[in-house]
């Protein structure tokens, strides 16, 4: 379990969040780790903003309503290892898999183990836009935000 001073450092809270905020936050934390040890455990987890724009995605790729997303670890990248995400509806008995609302993610199970406790988020806006991975197992991350080791 995470300290609340651990989880307000992965959430970006600022210490003057009010109370009533933090204890919002952490509850929403606390369901997505329900459902996330529901749903296979080990993987990476959508966070409400990247599950939308993910939906968003898939219907309007109108071929499959079976299509999933799948993240994955691959070697390559300026610090060892790559992040790949793309949809697929070729699903292999041994993936693990985790539905976000009508979002279903599709991780192998190798990738699983370098993704355990990662989170995919989603920002659209003039600083940022675009999906984005925070992965605790990163112990370096390269300047572009796509590898790690």
């Amino acid at each position: 379990m995470l300290s609340p001073c651990t989880l307000l450092r992965m959430h970006q809270i600022p210490a003057s969040c009010p109370t009533a905020a933090i204890l919002e936050i952490t509850d929403k934390i606390s369901s997505r780790r329900q459902d996330f040890q529901q749903n296979g455990g080990a993987m990476i987890t959508l966070t409400d903003t990247a599950a939308t724009k993910v939906s968003e995605l898939i219907k309007q790729e109108g071929e499959d309503d079976d299509l999933a997303l799948r993240v994955a670890v691959r070697p390559g990248g300026c610090s060892g290892f790559s992040y790949e995400m793309f949809f697929d509806s070729d699903i292999h008995p041994d993936d693990k898999q985790a539905s976000f609302g009508d979002v279903s993610v599709v991780v192998d199970p190798q990738s699983a183990q370098l993704l355990e406790g990662a989170q995919m988020d989603y920002q659209d806006g003039l600083v940022a836009a675009g999906f984005s991975i925070t992965n605790p197992n990163a112990q370096r991350t390269c300047g572009c935000g796509q590898s790690f080791s």
